[in-house]
């Protein structure tokens, strides 16, 4: 059983696939439940499951890509409200535990999504901002070039999932949000 009071990180393959986590966060006690293909319905129908057992200190979600992919018809509304559902089931259930929501990212094979995946980001962040013990992770700048278009160079071939250069981006932006 991994440890309590550790940092889980919940959420789609963004997370999943990140196979050298431990290691990008050493010295920081990491559970790694990233599913693939996963929603934020999927992560709320799992709770018990993948979050609630460990007792994190810190939850850090990635999630809400994959609900417009599934539906592009989706509106905003709708992923920001499975967001906000996610973060009261975490603060009922663990209410000191500090909730962190990473920005979706600018996928180039999602690109098409993009002016939803910016105001879901926006709307979050500013829910996230009249909450206590809470922090937003922006990533979306730091993966686009001088054109405002996403990096190619930071994703694999698919246009959808991060390399190690992707990876190398959001540990430098999730490290400062992370509690010791």
């Amino acid at each position: 059983m991994p440890p309590q009071n550790a940092i889980l990180f919940a959420g789609s393959s963004t997370f999943r696939l990140w196979h050298n986590i431990k290691d990008d966060f050493r010295g920081f006690p990491i559970i790694n439940r990233g599913f693939g293909g996963s929603s934020l319905t999927d992560v709320i129908r799992y709770t018990e499951e993948i979050l609630f057992p460990y007792q994190p200190k810190q939850v850090v979600i990635y999630c809400g890509e994959n609900d417009f992919a599934i539906d592009n018809l989706l509106p905003v509304d709708s992923v920001v409200n499975r967001f906000t559902t996610l973060f009261g089931l975490i603060r009922k259930r663990l209410p000191s535990t500090h909730i962190s929501f990473v920005s979706m990212k600018p996928s180039p094979s999602r690109w098409q999504l993009k002016e939803k995946m910016q105001q879901a980001n926006r709307t979050i962040n500013e829910f996230l901002e009249r909450q206590d013990n809470t922090s937003y992770i922006d990533v979306w700048e730091a993966m686009l070039n001088e054109s405002g278009l996403p990096r190619p160079e930071i994703f694999l071939k698919d246009s959808l999932h991060m390399n190690g250069l992707g990876y190398i981006i959001w540990k430098h932006k999730i490290v400062p949000k992370l509690l010791n």
